[in-house]
This record gives C-alpha cells, sequence and structure tokens, in this order.
C-alpha cells in the first residue's frame, strides 16, 4: 500500500516518538539523577541550575529525573490490577446461561460505579493513609467496574455465536473458549479501551497525589511538583512547566501508541491480502471468480448442418419424413 494513503507507520513512530521521552525519564531518570546538591533561592534560574529551582530551592531537573518512576510505574500497576479482576469478570458474565450469577456479578460493580473515583479516594484517604503500593489499589479498585462491563459489552456478541456452543459440545474447557476464541474476538476492543483507561488511570494517580494521597507534600514526583511550584509559576515556570507536559506527552503518546497498533490496513475489494491495490483489471488471488471453472467457447456451426432441430425432436420423430 501507498504510504501516503496509510497513516499506520507515521503514526506508530510519532507516538514512539512523544512516548519514549517520559518513558525513559522515568524508569532511567533516577539512575542519572545524582546526589542532591546544596539548596538555593526558591524560583531562580541560573547558578548551576538550568531548569531553575523548585519551591524549596531544590534543582527542577533532578526533581523531573525522581518523579515520573512513581507516576508510572503506580498508574501501569493499577490499570493491569484492574483488568486482571475485570476479564474474568466480564468473560465469565458474558458465557454463563445462568441469569442470577451474572446479576450477582455485575450489580455490586453498579453499585461501586456510583461512588464518584476521587471521592472514594479521599473518603479512603481521610481513614487510611495509602502509599504507593496503596493508591495503585485503590484506583485499580475505582477502575474495575467500568473494565468488568467493557469486557462484557465487548464479548457478549462473540459469546452468542453457535462457534462456542460447537467449541463446548467439543469438550474445550472454558478457558480456552473464554480466552482462546471470545476474547480474540474482542481483542480490538479491549485494547483500545486499556489504552483510554490508562489514560484516566494517569490523570487519576496525578490527581491523588496533586491532593497528597499517596505520596508525601514535598515528594519527587510529576503531580507534586505542578501542585507545590505552581504559586511560582509566573516566577520561574519550568518547575510546572516541566513535569507537566512530561505527563501530558505520557498520557497523548499513550492514546497514539494504541490507535496505531491497532490500524488494520484496508482488505476492502481491489486489495490481496497484504492491502496491497491491485492493478486494474486484476482480481485478487483466490477468488471465486479465479476457482469457478470458465466455460469454453461455443463451437461452430458446420455448412453441412441443416436447420437447427427443436430440442427433443429427430428424424424419426418427423410425422412428415
Amino acid at each position: 500500500m501507498n504510504p501516503r494513503t496509510n497513516p499506520g507507520p507515521r503514526r506508530f513512530t510519532l507516538a514512539l516518538l512523544i512516548i519514549t521521552v517520559p518513558l525513559l525519564l522515568a524508569l532511567l531518570g533516577p539512575l542519572f539523577a545524582g546526589e542532591p546538591g546544596p539548596r538555593a533561592a526558591s524560583f531562580t534560574l541560573g547558578d548551576g541550575h538550568w531548569a531553575g529551582t523548585d519551591f524549596v530551592g531544590r534543582d527542577v531537573w533532578r526533581q523531573v529525573l525522581l518523579g515520573g518512576r512513581p507516576v508510572v510505574l503506580t498508574a501501569l500497576a493499577a490499570t493491569a490490577l484492574a483488568y486482571a479482576v475485570a476479564l474474568p469478570l466480564g468473560l465469565i458474565a458474558a458465557l454463563t446461561h445462568r441469569g442470577w450469577l451474572e446479576e450477582l456479578l455485575m450489580r455490586p460493580l453498579d453499585v461501586l460505579l456510583a461512588v464518584p473515583s476521587l471521592l472514594f479516594l479521599l473518603l479512603v484517604a481521610a481513614v487510611l493513609t495509602p502509599d504507593a503500593g496503596g493508591l495503585a489499589l485503590l484506583v485499580a479498585l475505582v477502575n474495575i467496574p467500568d473494565a468488568a462491563r467493557a469486557v462484557r459489552a465487548a464479548t457478549a456478541e462473540a459469546a452468542a455465536r453457535p462457534a462456542v456452543e460447537a467449541l463446548r459440545m467439543q469438550g474445550e474447557s472454558w478457558w480456552r473458549t473464554a480466552i482462546g476464541y471470545v476474547g480474540r474476538s474482542a481483542l480490538r476492543t479491549l485494547a483500545a479501551d486499556a489504552g483510554v483507561r490508562l489514560t484516566g488511570v494517569l490523570y487519576l494517580v496525578a490527581t491523588a497525589a496533586f491532593l497528597g494521597v499517596g505520596a508525601e507534600p514535598d515528594a519527587a514526583d510529576w503531580a507534586v511538583m505542578v501542585d507545590r511550584n505552581r504559586t511560582g509559576m509566573f516566577i520561574q515556570p519550568w518547575a510546572v512547566v516541566l513535569p507537566a507536559v512530561l505527563i501530558m506527552a505520557l498520557t497523548m503518546g499513550t492514546n497514539l501508541l494504541f490507535d496505531a497498533a491497532l490500524t488494520r490496513r484496508d482488505r476492502g475489494p481491489g486489495r490481496d491480502r497484504r492491502g496491497r491495490k491491485l492493478a486494474t483489471g486484476r482480481r485478487a488471488p483466490g477468488s471465486a471468480q479465479d476457482r469457478a471453472p470458465r466455460p469454453g467457447p461455443a463451437p461452430a456451426p458446420s455448412p453441412t448442418d441443416g436447420p437447427p432441430r427443436a430440442p427433443g425432436r429427430d428424424e424419426k420423430s418427423n410425422p412428415c419424413s
């Protein structure tokens, strides 16, 4: 296919370029942060701090190198935990023939779904003091109802196909039917939902850290940096702009990456199995027209033959002969 008509590779490259910088800073940044230097005046530029200092005089660039890992790891862990619970629940609800079991699985999730996510986090934080691991569990808990309903909705149509009944009659295991057939049928929808959900989890984790849930008030965290340094934004904007741009790049790059990975080439009429456009007048190989036998040319009438006779009658049946 002509690359000009297929934006998949370009979109994939753009997504990698956007997401690589925040991921590398988050995962490898602490290795290059070094030892903390002497503190300077708050919200100043220069004096060995090319990105300036934060609200307590710490080097902003060193805080950026240290502050990405908590946000990224907490968001990834929360998303993985949410789907580890939501996938079995959604598949069981879609594949079961017992209405009471489906109601038992989905109705408690609707109750939890009615509670706003941020309000739930604040209520739990008022009673407990969660760390980064506790914050990942809380964020995963508030995302399980949405993820389970998405899984059930995406797999319900595939679970009602006759192929599922055929697999059951052949004695296939429940997991092989659920994962091997039903799950694969809804893979594109679930992958798209995972990309959007990871973005929502990143915002929720950042907002929780912004409010002081799961992070110390002076912790090296991108979201905490945005909160604590916003008072001096017009004096020294890098303390707010750098972590905010990195969070935005991480969320936008994640969505673009999932979107590019799910982009499939068009296989409509006039294109072969690899999505390439065929030449004019050329049929795709293996088509029904290629497989069907072609009728040969009709034999030319002989000069000695008389006029065509009516079907079913010969010379013996002619009463005039």
